[in-house]
């Protein structure tokens, strides 16, 4: 069976270890093939020749997911009970400023913005790709008035890069900096906005 742009799948000599959805199929000089992978359940980013891929079944990635989102709620609910005992020592209400979070990758912001809710926090995610995050960070700020900015997305090594000190090595490493200065740069009281920036790096 053919790999093609969308089909979920294990590399074969890591065991299927971690399942993936396929992101790009790409072509070398010498013909051959092989895919851009992002993390069905983590984020991670990797790449693969077509051959060492096999296709997850159907039955396989449900119970996948069900099993990701089971940890979370499970974190949830912990946590949840976590904040009730402290309210009852301290005996004062807790309150959370209002979050604008960017994230680069439409499944994760999707996920992010189900858990905000569910966790009761008070939160706007956009989901806005990696490299237009410093251009549109401002606008967005001046929109929603956070008290905490968290940008998020995925991060790899450039192919030809070898100084893993050199931010200018990763595909998008340099974006989440520009927008963190950006942030700084946003009116009065700039200082007092709390920022989060994580990319989580793949090397390939």
């Amino acid at each position: 069976m053919s790999i093609k742009k969308g089909d979920i799948v294990g590399r074969i000599s890591y065991g299927k270890d971690i399942f993936f959805i396929v992101d790009k199929i790409l072509k070398t000089r010498m013909n051959k093939k092989f895919a851009i992978l992002k993390g069905l359940n983590i984020r991670i980013m990797a790449n693969s020749p077509i051959e060492d891929l096999e296709i997850i079944s159907r039955q396989e990635v449900i119970n996948s997911i069900k099993s990701s989102d089971l940890y979370l709620e499970n974190r949830i609910k912990k946590n949840k009970y976590k904040n009730k005992v402290n309210e009852k020592l301290i005996r004062q209400k807790i309150y959370t400023g209002k979050i604008l979070h960017l994230d680069g990758d439409k499944k994760y912001s999707e996920k992010s913005a189900r858990y905000y809710n569910k966790i009761g926090l008070n939160a706007i995610v956009k989901n806005i790709a990696e490299n237009r995050q410093s251009k549109v960070v401002i606008p967005l700020l001046n929109k929603y008035n956070p008290d905490i900015l968290v940008i998020t997305g995925h991060d790899a090594m450039l192919k030809n890069g070898s100084n893993y000190n050199n931010i200018y090595n990763y595909r998008n490493s340099r974006h989440f900096m520009n927008t963190v200065k950006e942030a700084r740069t946003w009116g009065k009281n700039s200082d007092k906005l709390v920022i989060f920036a994580r990319c989580m790096p793949k090397f390939l």
